[in-house]
Order: C-alpha cells, then sequence, then structure tokens
C-alpha cells in the first residue's frame, strides 16, 4: 500500500484542530476502507493514520489557532 502525504490549511481541521481519515482529501471512500480515526494534527503539525499511514500535515506557514 502507497502512503501519501496530505498538506492541509488550518482552515481545513476541525474546531479541535484535527481530521479524520479516511478523508475525502486523501481520495478515500470510507465505504471501502478502514474504521473512522481521529488525527490531532494542530498539536505537532502533522499526524499518521495507524491504519493506513496517510501522514496529514499543516502546509507551511499555517498555523492553528486553539484560543480566540
Amino acid at each position: 500500500m502507497s502512503k501519501s502525504t496530505i498538506e492541509l490549511k488550518a482552515s481545513e481541521l476541525n474546531h479541535q484542530g484535527g481530521v479524520y481519515c479516511p478523508a475525502p482529501q486523501a481520495g478515500m471512500q470510507t465505504w471501502n476502507t478502514h474504521p473512522k480515526v481521529f488525527l490531532d494534527v494542530a498539536h505537532s503539525g502533522q499526524a499518521k493514520c495507524p491504519y493506513c499511514g496517510t501522514v496529514y500535515q499543516l502546509k507551511a506557514g499555517e498555523h492553528f489557532a486553539a484560543h480566540h
């Protein structure tokens, strides 16, 4: 299985600073992949899916502001 890296804008993260995999950005259909898993991208700038190995990371220069 090929592993890919998906670059995200901060605006693409949910209010908790994460994304779910499988994700539309990765071209995955939820019906033919692994169980849905939450990945915290904002904490370190990237997160790797434990099921498929896809890495989700913030694009260069993007920052997630958790506080108002």
